[in-house]
């Protein structure tokens, strides 16, 4: 569980706070997503949590401990946090990379071996212990950085724009199997994200901030059907409707009608679906695991 309690921080001779007085709580194994305009604050507040930036009001709880009278180091340790450049050691393996917390916090070389061969299986790269950065694609080097911020087996993981250096191509499969990972380990997450769709991919919650106020906080289809302002429903774009179909599995709308042409995998959303539609000029498409949508109840379930 991550709690923040009226966090604040002020630099030094700047006019205003960057973040001000911001509360909100992130259950134990869910995720939430902050989301606002550049220099919003969004990444200050993130900082804030494992203290690379030190608050300057407020508190930080995590897993219902003062975070704030906890040593800064030992408390980094104890957090994964994944970043967009991922800044693997150019010089180290991949396996000397991913080993970086448990050699800190003197595990034995016996059990960094076996931890570090699991976490790579875990996001799909077995048998890359000993490649350099170098060798390795974007979407590689993102999944190196997401095994080395689990290798120590935190409860808490912060992600800033963890995609971003990620082509678009394969930045949603990425997603997709980060967050499936994230939710079968059980894991707290606070990603920061610069995109509205990636923001509703990621987040069980997502946080809306501008000029370091925190304007909104409630889950992607709420806040999606009822902006709490005039700025969120802006920010949030003229196709919020759309976006929210993307929320929900094509399956959850299994009809009977009448389709042909390639099925629409398992995963599929309700906006594919309606992408496939329009695709192929038809009012239906088959579902792989049997049935189909119907282009009616699409549109039904977008203005609800």
């Amino acid at each position: 569980m991550i709690r923040l309690e009226g966090l604040t921080k002020h630099w030094p001779g700047a006019a205003k706070a960057s973040v001000a007085d911001i509360s909100l709580e992130v259950p134990e194994g869910t995720s939430c997503a902050l989301i606002g305009p550049s220099g919003c604050g969004k990444t200050t507040t993130l900082r804030m949590v494992n203290r690379l930036v030190e608050p300057s009001a407020g508190r930080v709880w995590i897993g219902g401990e003062d975070a704030l009278r906890q040593d800064p180091i030992q408390l980094r340790r104890r957090i994964g946090y994944v970043i967009q450049e991922v800044g693997l050691f150019p010089h180290r393996s991949v396996a000397e990379n991913v080993a970086t917390v448990p050699v800190l916090l003197g595990w034995d070389a016996a059990r960094i071996k076996a931890r570090v061969a699991e976490v790579l299986e875990l996001v799909g790269l077995p048998g890359f212990a000993d490649r350099r950065p170098y060798q390795l694609s974007g979407g590689e080097r993102q999944r190196v950085g997401v095994a080395r911020a689990l290798a120590g087996d935190p409860p808490v993981l912060l992600m800033d724009e963890p995609f971003g250096a990620v082509d678009p191509l394969r930045r949603r499969q990425l997603q997709d199997e980060v967050l499936k990972l994230l939710r079968e380990l059980g894991k707290t997450v606070l990603v920061v994200t610069h995109d509205v769709s990636e923001a509703m991919r990621l987040g069980d919650a997502v946080a809306i901030l501008r000029e370091g106020a925190l304007l909104q906080h409630a889950s992607p289809a709420e806040l999606l059907a009822h902006p709490a302002t005039g700025f969120v429903a802006d920010f949030l774009g003229t196709d919020r409707a759309l976006t929210r179909l993307g929320l929900f599995l094509a399956a959850s709308m299994r009809g009977e009608a009448a389709a042909t042409g390639a099925a629409l995998p398992p995963e599929a959303t309700l906006r594919d679906a309606l992408s496939e539609m329009l695709a192929r000029g038809t009012r239906a498409v088959p579902l792989a695991e049997g049935g189909s949508v119907i282009l009616e109840a699409v549109l039904e379930k977008a203005a609800t």
